[in-house]
């Protein structure tokens, strides 16, 4: 008899046995890298040239303050210090700079060196750093109320920080608007425009104020330990400021605690 083979019996068996091993695979990989770049985000906005013009009595007695002029908001990925510097071009002992003078220069008394400490700030709510270093200046910040004209001086309380080098920072016994010196006074990373409760901790609004006085000896300048820097106290009883029109620019520097 003849016999009939039956291919498809053999391949059935052929898959059969290739099912008791392992399943055939290949791979690639791909490597995935994140790279977290710090972050620092100062935003300034208010005018960029803030002028005090004194041409009554009562102004240089009671003063000028520019209210809200400056409001700054931040944004940080790290730990973050914040301060204002005052400084002016001629890299002279923190003096203003003068642009003209007016009249004659004859009289002794009159100075031309206006201590950059005459410009006070005040920022609209507390330094809210974590401080485990306490400062050791009076104040660490500029939070307190503009002294009243007729009241009682206070030197330096709301005297801006100056530095010949606007890049040196604060000391410890000097002011910051948030944080401070040293590695353990510090603010958090966040941004403004994340942070609802408390957002004040990353917005701050900044007056200007400057009391002449009569004379012109700019009675609220002083450093932040205490040391008068009004004219009278620099250079003499009757030392008043020589009519003219001085300079002097504020730097805000945000920097990551250090």
């Amino acid at each position: 008899m003849k016999k009939i083979f039956k291919p498809l019996a053999v391949v059935a068996a052929l898959a059969l046995s290739t099912s008791s091993f392992a399943q055939l695979q290949d791979e690639k990989n791909v490597t995935i890298t994140m790279d977290l770049q710090p972050i620092l985000q100062l935003n300034m906005q208010g005018a960029e040239n803030v002028d005090f013009v004194f041409d009554k009595i009562s102004q240089y007695i009671g003063g000028i303050t520019k209210y809200g002029a400056t409001q700054l908001t931040v944004s940080s990925t790290v730990a973050w210090d914040l301060y204002a510097v005052g400084h002016s071009t001629n890299g002279i002992n923190n003096f203003w700079d003068q642009a003209a003078t007016y009249g004659g220069t004859a009289d002794p008394l009159a100075v031309d060196n206006l201590p950059i400490s005459l410009l006070e700030l005040h920022q609209n709510h507390a330094n809210p750093g974590t401080f485990t270093t306490p400062p050791t200046g009076n104040w660490r910040d500029y939070s307190a109320a503009f002294t009243l004209a007729t009241g009682t001086v206070a030197s330096g309380q709301n005297s801006i920080y100056a530095n010949v080098n606007p890049y040196t920072t604060p000391t410890i016994a000097d002011k910051y608007i948030a944080g401070h010196a040293g590695t353990d006074n510090y603010m958090n990373g966040g941004s403004y425009l994340t942070q609802t409760n408390p957002v004040n901790n990353f917005k701050y609004i900044i007056d200007y104020r400057i009391v002449p006085g009569l004379p012109a000896s700019f009675p609220w300048a002083g450093s932040n330990v205490g040391i008068p820097e009004d004219l009278q106290s620099v250079n003499g009883t009757g030392s008043y400021a020589q009519a003219g029109i001085y300079t002097m620019n504020v730097k805000y520097v945000l920097t990551e605690n250090q």
